[in-house]
């Protein structure tokens, strides 16, 4: 599996391509336009896999598992410069992009994920054409509310035995709250397994960074910063990121669309995949002008 070192942690990363494989079957880059796929939060790249594989048509699609998360492993001793802010996520990216040689992309980013993205395309605007993100918004900053996810998120985060795994159909009660539309059982697995085999302190880090004082006081001029085409899906019934949440972000600057993919909860890419997939191809075929937000 390909790895690339970033500030002393291997990102693991994946290119999906109609074509172009290595010695080792693994596929890369063909010379089309490279759309980068964030995941969220305590995920992993393999929820994008199937989105990825349906828009090879027109993209080199690139998928990596952020730091601490998935298939990217923190060392035992961690750089001393490292932490868990979403700026310094963002910063990871453009350095794996860097270490890739890759200048010009296509960004497409889900929960967490898409904060970090927000903060990508404001940090690099130069080097983004387009951003999707899904299931992302604002939020007012709730003090009792705050406090009491994190300490519920420090129980989550803590307890997470790995026998939970041998316990027929868990991954369904595990994934009950982020799905309006059932997925297939094997995806929801990968969920469960992606959580189990987050490290520590990057799951409680991204908690406290994510859902915090400082996040819901400067997302909000985030989102008015963005200068490139964007299109901000949510799902109808989201229970993580309510869509009235992203609609808020999208008010907020003109050059934001604004989609709702009915029926569907925190991951409409995967329960309502054709659905999603048309709105993708509409918003990257269609010519965009600065100052539409729909």
């Amino acid at each position: 599996m390909p790895y690339s070192s970033v500030r002393g942690v291997e990102h693991y990363y994946q290119w999906i391509t109609q074509s172009q494989l290595n010695a080792s079957g693994e596929h890369y880059p063909t010379g089309k336009p490279i759309l980068v796929f964030v995941h969220g939060w305590a995920g992993s790249a393999r929820y994008w896999e199937s989105t990825a594989i349906a828009l090879t048509h027109e993209f080199d699609c690139l998928l990596y598992d952020l730091r601490g998360f998935g298939r990217t492993r923190l060392p035992k001793s961690p750089h001393r410069d490292l932490d868990y802010e979403l700026h310094t996520y963002a910063d990871d990216l453009a350095l794996l992009l860097d270490t890739l040689g890759i200048n010009q992309i296509t960004i497409n980013a889900h929960s967490t994920g898409a904060s970090i993205a927000v903060l990508f395309l404001n940090r690099y605007p130069h080097r983004v054409n387009r951003a999707i993100l899904t299931c992302n918004g604002i939020f007012p900053y709730d003090p009792k509310a705050f406090s009491a996810f994190h300490k519920f998120g420090g129980y989550v985060v803590k307890f997470r035995p790995h026998w939970l795994l041998s316990i027929p159909f868990v991954e369904r009660l595990f994934m009950a709250r982020f799905l309006h539309q059932p997925i297939p059982l094997s995806q929801q697995r990968n969920f469960l397994e992606d959580f189990l085999m987050a490290d520590d302190n990057a799951a409680l880090g991204t908690i406290y960074t994510a859902v915090s004082q400082r996040a819901a006081e400067t997302m909000p001029q985030e989102f008015t910063q963005i200068s490139m085409p964007t299109l901000l899906v949510c799902g109808e019934y989201d229970q993580i990121i309510p869509t009235p949440m992203g609609q808020q972000a999208a008010n907020l600057n003109p050059n934001i669309q604004f989609q709702v993919l009915t029926k569907t909860g925190h991951f409409p890419m995967l329960e309502d995949p054709e659905t999603y997939l048309q709105l993708i191809d509409s918003f990257l075929s269609h010519q965009y002008q600065l100052g539409s937000n729909g």
